[in-house]
Parts: structure tokens; sequence; C-alpha cells
């Protein structure tokens, strides 16, 4: 092969303390079933294809501060979920133990937290 390597992005990764209750809880989120596990980890993916997610448990993992502060843990990074409909959308993710953040920053993009602590937004293309 010449030329340059060809780089395709397959996972993300989420650390959390407990990595099936949070693999479960985007399980029911996002309609997604479990591909892989064991007793640290979790891989998630789309059955339509695309980028998973992985959870891996670590006992060292300090959730995020949402939104960041100086001093504290920040997060490294956030996933954007498209929905169909926001407000049914959130009601939805709260019922499976999402939060909403304190701050909001746009009317339509809601940011919650997974129970890890790990912000997400969700907005539609409306």
């Amino acid at each position: 092969m010449t030329g340059t390597p060809r780089f395709t992005l397959a996972t993300v990764v989420l650390d959390c303390r407990d990595a099936h209750a949070l693999a479960g809880f985007y399980r029911r989120l996002l309609g997604w079933e479990f591909t892989a596990q064991e007793p640290d980890w979790v891989l998630l993916r789309d059955p339509a294809g695309g980028v998973g997610i992985a959870v891996q448990g670590e006992e060292w993992y300090e959730p995020p501060r949402w939104p960041e502060e100086p001093g504290a843990q920040r997060k490294m990074l956030h996933l954007d979920i498209r929905v169909d409909e926001l407000e049914p959308a959130v009601r939805h993710a709260v019922a499976l133990g999402a939060r909403e953040a304190d701050v909001q920053f746009h009317d339509d993009v809601r940011v919650l937290l997974d129970p890890a602590g790990h912000p997400f937004c969700l907005f539609t293309d409306a």
C-alpha cells in the first residue's frame, strides 16, 4: 500500500465507574444492543452501521463538571444525538436516568448528563 493510510473512527469510549450500568443506559436510550462484554467493558454498535460506543469501568473515574469550572474535572468530549422531537426525547432520557444540566445555552439544543455525569446534547434538524 502506498500513500496515506486510511483511518476510520470505529468507537467512542466513555469512562465511568460501572461500565454495565452506563452501557445499559445507552442501550435503552439509543436502542442498540451490546455486541461485546467483559467485566469492566461493554461495546454497543448501531445496527445501521457507523460509530459505536464502548463503556469502560475505571475505579478512579471522576464525573466532569458542566459547564466547566476552573480547578474542577473537565469533560473531554460530549455526544451530540439527533432526535425527532426535542421535548419528548428529553423526557425519555430523564426517565432512563439522565438529568438536564442546570445551564442551557440554546433553545433548540438540550444538554443532559448521563448517569455517570458525561454531558450529551439532544438536538433536531429543524
